[in-house]
């Protein structure tokens, strides 16, 4: 039996019910105790049953929607501004080619709550982008391992298809410039685990070990992505370290105007008595004065790439490569970053 055959049928003859229980339960019908419920409940979740299973046994057709599970840790939604510009980029590609896009409920309550295979069967998705979630999630796993054509932004994942930027050579040409600019003390405030985080702290002690840079323990400080307060936070304590750093990177753009805003109460002037950069060429790196050393990811690419390949395995799936696709980055100079002088 496939998990889009399961019938309210075949609950029922699991769980030693009628079919009319069955349905009461599952549409928690007020005369049907708890604990039939529970059983009821964990029977279809098992089997892969949601509400509209069966008519797509019987369809069998495209619905043109795409669903998008997108949560970040900070919970800004789409006031994040790289995965704003990412998504939006999909859903302009997707929409240009007939599909229309659906986010899954991130809803974290368990009060009669699908997870998101549930909620994205229920939807009736041709397919789904996971986007800066918690893969580690069972509910993630769950999804991506399912029978659904799925693709992964920023995470890889065997057997499925993923995008990503080259984290590891825009951290080795940050590392590379400011050593240019005669940098040897350069301190990284980095963002929390994740496959993003792993890459450019690798990077980072490769490149600076190549380079013959000794990295301090206290010299890598860990906060959350795009949280402007830890990293004005991070900042107080490099700079009252005796042996500060000359220059400070930061997990990105937005976590770097917490940095900036402790430099200015310092009155240090940034890029000559102290040099930072930050990552990912967010609009607001253009406007910071003065322009902050970034790393340009192709947020228009990445999404558009995603979608592409996404709606190519919908269409295609026994001849769509899977594969991981890396996306070019680019240093943006800037002037907080200038020459370190003696």
């Amino acid at each position: 039996m496939t998990k889009q055959s399961v019938s309210l049928k075949d609950i029922a003859r699991r769980c030693g019910v009628s079919v009319a229980t069955v349905s009461k339960a599952l549409n928690d019908q007020s005369d049907i105790g708890a604990e039939t419920k529970e059983l009821v409940r964990q029977a279809a979740r098992d089997m892969g049953y949601s509400p509209n299973s069966a008519a797509r046994s019987l369809k069998m057709s495209k619905t043109d929607n795409i669903g998008v599970l997108f949560t970040d840790e900070a919970r800004s939604g789409l006031t994040h501004d790289y995965f704003a510009t990412v998504l939006d980029a999909f859903k302009r590609c997707a929409e240009s080619q007939g599909y229309d896009i659906t986010f899954i409920n991130a809803n974290r309550s368990r009060v009669n709550r699908m997870s998101y295979l549930e909620h994205a069967r229920y939807r009736g998705f041709d397919g789904v982008v996971i986007a800066c979630v918690n893969f580690s999630d069972p509910e993630v796993r769950e999804l991506i391992e399912s029978e659904l054509p799925v693709v992964t932004i920023d995470h890889i994942f065997q057997g499925r298809i993923s995008v990503h930027s080259d984290n590891v050579d825009g951290i080795r040409q940050l590392v590379t410039y400011c050593y240019s600019q005669g940098h040897r003390k350069i301190a990284y405030i980095h963002g929390l685990p994740s496959a993003v985080t792993i890459d450019r702290i690798s990077s980072f002690y490769r490149t600076t070990e190549m380079l013959g840079i000794h990295v301090p323990d206290e010299y890598m400080v860990p906060v959350a992505y795009r949280d402007s307060v830890a990293a004005r936070e991070a900042t107080v304590r490099l700079l009252d370290l005796p042996d500060p750093p000359t220059c400070i990177l930061f997990p990105d753009d937005y976590s770097a105007l917490g940095g900036i805003n402790e430099l200015n109460a310092r009155g240090l002037k940034i890029g000559k008595d102290i040099a930072i950069a930050g990552y990912d060429g967010i609009t607001i790196t253009r406007i910071t004065e003065p322009a902050l050393c970034t790393v340009q990811q192709d947020m228009e690419g990445i999404g558009r790439v995603a979608a592409e390949k996404l709606i190519e395995l919908i269409s295609h799936p026994r001849t769509t490569l899977i594969e991981s696709i890396v996306m070019p980055v680019t240093l943006v100079k800037g002037m907080s970053v200038q020459e370190l002088k003696k």
